[in-house]
């Protein structure tokens, strides 16, 4: 299994970036996905996560109404939009993949089955 992420990188405050991760080696549609992140000195915590197939989508209330995740079970890719990033969004952005539901993903790392390698997003002020 590969859970390969892409599109991170330095932006200044207020501004975007589109995370992707591309899946391959595992019944991606079988899958709830999502994107955890994680800042120096800090444990890694949940942003994001998306059901198998009917896109019902949950949310840390730190990214709410800035971040959106979406799925494309035909590409086998999960995406990640961020607008008006902040700081504090700093972090090494994961993707994960459970095969338990995307609220157990979101309440508990532990139920995250992969882990991509991660790509670090950079917030100036």
């Amino acid at each position: 299994v590969q859970l390969v992420e892409s599109g991170g990188g330095l932006v200044q405050a207020g501004g975007s970036l589109r995370l992707s991760c591309a899946a391959s080696g595992l019944a991606f549609s079988s899958y709830a996905m999502g994107w955890f992140r994680q800042a120096p000195g800090k444990e890694r915590e949940f942003v994001a996560t998306i059901t198998r197939s009917t896109g019902s989508t949950y949310y840390a209330d730190s990214v709410k109404g800035r971040f959106t995740i979406s799925r494309d079970n035909v590409k086998n890719t999960v995406y990640l939009q961020m607008n008006s990033l902040k700081p504090e969004d700093t972090a090494v952005y994961y993707c994960a993949a459970g095969l338990s539901s995307a609220q157990a993903m979101a309440a508990n790392v532990r139920f995250v089955t992969y882990w991509g390698q991660g790509t670090q997003v950079t917030v100036s002020s």
